[in-house]
């Protein structure tokens, strides 16, 4: 839980790097009004040439923004945590990305807009060709009981 909350604390104070400013190409997804993002929004982004196979073969899809190079997945915040997404997957902290003029493409029938990220991490190893993976934690998982 406290990496987690760290996680969130550092993303946010990285969004505010002069590098994310609106001339550098970055462009923030606007997620509909209606949608309720309660866990904060993360956005990971494959190429184009996978969206419509991963799209297919997810078991839930969430909102889904594409541009001419990449399709972006909304995921919860923290979806990085304890996942080594492979090269060809491009992770955003906050729905700030590299993009030009994306579009919504897919709005979810329910009231969320995440993609579930097992599944999207699990579907992009697979079409990306990479044996997934999971970063080994550092120190002991939880807090013993005194």
């Amino acid at each position: 839980m406290l990496k987690n909350a760290m996680h969130h604390i550092l993303g946010h104070r990285r969004s505010r790097e002069p590098g994310l400013s609106p001339g550098t190409g970055r462009v923030q997804l606007p997620l509909p009004a209606t949608l309720s993002a309660s866990l904060g929004c993360d956005a990971v982004g494959v190429p184009a040439r996978y969206g419509f196979r991963l799209m297919s073969h997810l078991p839930r899809t969430g909102c889904v923004f594409a541009d001419a190079e990449r399709w972006w997945w909304i995921v919860p915040a923290g979806s990085d945590l304890d996942l080594d997404w492979p090269e060809q997957a491009a992770y955003a902290r906050g729905t700030c990305v590299p993009a030009v003029r994306p579009r919504l493409i897919h709005q979810p029938d329910s009231r969320t807009p995440y993609t579930p990220p097992i599944p999207l991490f699990l579907m992009v190893c697979q079409v990306t060709g990479v044996t997934p993976s999971w970063t080994q934690p550092i120190g002991p998982r939880a807090v013993s009981a005194p």
